[in-house]
């Protein structure tokens, strides 16, 4: 198949209320208009509900929010009866966190540097901050961590599924690490013999694999343990003073350290998306994280559902040079008899063009944007806007001045 000439594109936005097969009987319509490709939103697996698709919680599989893969193939194949082709926006730079259903930080927060993911997050280990050696700070709470607990809203769970324990609060799991589970289960008689081969992982080098054998074996007898189970994580209730304290000390064993949301700006130590808490950044300039998280992309490619890629905040990255001539390399490999091209969300300064050594082409026409917003507008308009907005808001009317203070407080 040869590459599809590009001539204009039509971005659509796709959410659970609208999905892929619901775009279908619209492609037609697209050919008429002259439209030679569908620009789409993220696709890979989001945050459940999402309307926008960039808060990726599982970069393998196609939302099935969205029909899945199958439903993708099926929009393809309609837009190759018409000639068209599929523009797909990706999301290197981050994924969402927080939450409850994303495995890879969920994993990370159970077992902290034992984790395999614990690299793929922009993490600063070795805070400053001697509150934080070695944890991590989830400002994820709606209160103060004291008054959490106080009020009950960091409750000990028990998923019998999963054989695991988790403190919950709201939509937030912070799962417990399995070296601890022998400070819940305790010394009930039921109990003791799994609470020993808990406590037992923390002298074992394999303790990472051993302790999802354990899990497994904790699930599969989860009916029968369940009173005595409930009967211990009544001792952690933290509105009583013993279950404050036993809760406190269990917390303080775990790879981070759960704080107000308001501490975030001050205190956190791994890397967002800009001051968003729910958004943390990924290493894509290590190979494994790049390899991981563009796995399925690099599938569509070589099954020829995609014609070209969006990369979403490539001023995000620690190299994003180094990112787009890999990225380039691996399409080209993939798809050697067709030209796929690579566009960039890259927000050019004043004079600033995009780079030739990046190997991309072209970015998504925010400069674009720019020169038709100062065709639309009249130039005697500025003066007095800047005027009324100096005055109102005791700020610099220099646009430059205010960006430069923006970022800086960001």
């Amino acid at each position: 198949m040869n590459a599809l000439p590009l001539r204009a594109t039509q971005r659509l936005q796709f959410h659970k209320g609208f999905t892929l097969d619901d775009a279908v009987p619209l492609v037609p319509y697209f050919a008429q208009l002259g439209i030679s490709h569908l620009y789409a939103s993220p696709l890979l697996s989001a945050r459940a509900g999402s309307m926008h698709g960039y808060d990726v919680v599982d970069p393998t599989r196609v939302n099935p929010e969205l029909g899945g893969e199958a439903a993708l193939r099926r929009l393809v194949a309609a837009l190759r009866e018409h000639d068209m082709g599929l523009i797909l926006d990706i999301v290197s730079n981050h994924m969402a966190v927080g939450g409850a259903d994303n495995p890879w930080w969920l994993d990370l927060l159970e077992w902290g540097r034992l984790s395999p993911y614990s690299e793929f997050f922009d993490i600063q280990w070795h805070s400053p901050d001697p509150l934080l050696k070695g944890q991590l700070l989830m400002p994820f709470l709606g209160s103060d961590y004291g008054e959490a607990l106080q009020n009950g809203t960091l409750p000990l769970k028990f998923d019998a599924a999963q054989g695991s324990f988790y403190v919950e609060h709201y939509e937030h799991r912070f799962p417990i690490c399995p070296r601890d589970y022998g400070l819940i289960l305790g010394n009930d008689e039921l109990l003791k013999p799994l609470a020993e081969r808990f406590a037992a992982l923390a002298y074992q080098h394999d303790a990472y694999a051993e302790a999802t054998t354990l899990k497994q074996a904790l699930a599969e007898r989860a009916s029968e343990l369940l009173p005595a189970i409930e009967q211990r994580l009544a001792a952690f209730d933290s509105r009583q003073p013993e279950g404050f304290e036993r809760l406190h000390h269990l917390m303080e064993q775990q790879t981070y350290r759960l704080a107000s949301w308001r501490t975030a700006a001050d205190d956190i130590n791994w890397r967002r998306f800009f001051d968003v808490n729910e958004l943390g950044g990924l290493r894509v300039e290590r190979t494994a994280v790049f390899e991981a998280t563009h796995g399925k992309i690099f599938e569509l490619i070589s099954a020829g559902l995609v014609d070209g890629l969006r990369i979403d905040h490539i001023d995000g990255l620690a190299d994003p040079r180094g990112y787009c001539r890999k990225l380039r390399r691996r399409v080209d490999a993939l798809s050697p008899e067709r030209h796929l091209p690579i566009f960039v969300e890259k927000i050019l300064g004043e004079g600033e063009t995009l780079r030739e050594d990046w190997q991309v082409d072209g970015t998504t026409g925010y400069e674009f944007m720019n020169q038709l917003s100062l065709l639309q507008h009249h130039p005697e308009g500025f003066a007095p806007l800047a005027e009324m907005w100096t005055r109102h808001s005791e700020r610099p009317s220099a646009f430059s001045e205010e960006a430069r203070l923006a970022r800086q407080q960001i």
